[in-house]
């Protein structure tokens, strides 16, 4: 390492926020003021986190600069050599983080790692089990409005309605049914713990693959808040953006029979060049993911969302399933007479972000629903623990019960968040 790579001065590393002022006053503006935003209120849509300053500076760099179509070693582009240790970085990082046998760390979302995963285990047309959209699952589930729906034949398995719990053995039950050729478990807000055991159990009776999305949960599995789903899936597919605290992206890992399919079905069949800033600052966040410190992160995370759940239930909204084991929990407001969408307009009015979410068997459209979810790992990364989560569960039903006293909510928010800031100024 160069003696002056702490100079600041040099070597030149990219263009800083003056620059940008004086070229883009409009642009700079807009990324001062959603600064401002995330520094004024509460964040507690589940699918958000705040990448570390380490992040966001390798996004900010000249490797977006590059092409680089193909893998380290093996490029279409010259002049790579660069750009291939930094994804070679970020897969080494992710396989020792998780215990892979290979990982993929090209695509540019979670839907695009799904996209790229049907790709290497399916042709059009074969037969997917994977949870119901409105019980929890995802768009790339069987959505018919997404390639998953249109391009597959999609069976759906959901949640009972006593327990509001996966019914494992309706599973095994559509499983025979309709013998898929992959199973998918994973969700977007079904807040408890899955058992891969029985998923890989069932897969295996069938012969069918077993792909999990682990979008929401990957970071409380780094972190070993909850179980790793690497040793039951042959696929896992993940965003680094959630709760693992990196860039805007995705991945993949899978077993070592499957690291050639998996690598031709994200490139050249489903994606062109990477996006080489984003890989590095992958390659950052899998290194923080791999500290003791976001081990206490992901438990803390964890910890927060159970009382929060616990804190709202006191106050008269009903957590779905009865609570949460994950960093999110699903909120029924009909016991207080609020649909989701009103609930997200009346937290928003007093600086806290939620957003409205379908509950199984909801009788209100999408647009509407009767529930919102709620996610812990923002306010945590900002240093919030379990008494924080009592006021903020305070907060929420004094917003959806008082629209017309937002101002005194509002206030209170404040006191939250200058005592714990999002970016700190002195970092």
């Amino acid at each position: 390492m160069r003696a002056d790579f702490m100079n600041k001065s040099e070597p030149f590393y990219g263009p800083d926020f003056s620059q940008l002022a004086r070229e883009d006053p409009e642009v700079a503006q807009v990324l001062l003021d959603e600064l401002t935003r995330l520094r004024g209120g509460l964040q507690l849509i589940a699918s958000e986190n705040l990448a570390s300053p380490a992040v966001l500076a390798a996004l900010g760099s000249t490797l977006t600069d590059k092409y680089a179509e193909g893998y380290p070693g093996r490029r279409y582009y010259g002049g790579c050599e660069v750009v291939d240790r930094a994804e070679q970085l970020a897969i080494d990082r992710a396989k020792a983080l998780f215990k892979a046998d290979h990982a993929n760390v090209q695509p540019h979302s979670g839907a695009s790692a799904n996209l790229a995963a049907y790709a290497a285990l399916l042709q059009p047309g074969d037969t997917v089990l994977a949870m119901a959209l409105r019980h929890g699952g995802h768009l790339t589930h069987g959505s018919p409005v997404n390639f998953s729906g249109r391009w597959f034949d999609v069976a759906s398995y959901g949640v009972r309605r006593d327990t509001e719990l996966i019914d494992y053995d309706e599973v095994r039950e559509l499983a025979l049914r309709h013998r898929p050729k992959m199973i998918i478990c994973g969700a977007t807000s079904y807040p408890r713990l899955i058992d891969y055991s029985v998923f890989r159990g069932i897969a295996d009776e069938i012969g069918a693959w077993l792909l999990v999305d682990a979008a929401h949960t990957i970071g409380l599995m780094a972190g070993e808040a909850i179980p790793s789903a690497v040793p039951y899936a042959d696929v896992v597919t993940f965003t680094t953006h959630k709760t693992l605290r990196g860039p805007r992206g995705g991945g993949l890992l899978c077993t070592a029979e499957l690291a050639q399919r998996v690598d031709r079905a994200v490139f050249p069949f489903t994606q062109g060049g990477p996006l080489m800033h984003v890989i590095a600052a992958k390659a950052v966040a899998f290194g923080e993911a791999m500290r003791p410190i976001f081990r206490r992160y992901a438990a803390s995370v964890v910890e927060n969302a159970a009382a929060l759940c616990e804190a709202l239930a006191a106050e008269g909204m009903r957590p779905v399933s009865g609570g949460t084991d994950t960093h999110l929990a699903l909120i029924d407001l009909r016991g207080v007479g609020v649909t989701g969408a009103e609930a997200e307009r009346r937290c928003a009015a007093a600086g806290i972000t939620l957003n409205r979410n379908v509950i199984p068997y909801d009788p209100e459209p999408p647009t509407v629903t009767s529930g919102v979810r709620i996610g812990t790992a923002c306010v945590t990364t900002q240093g919030m623990g379990v008494g924080e989560m009592k006021e903020i569960a305070s907060l929420m039903t004094y917003a959806v019960h008082n629209p017309g006293a937002i101002t005194s909510v509002l206030q209170r928010v404040k006191g939250l968040t200058v005592t714990h800031p999002a970016y700190p100024r002195d970092e």
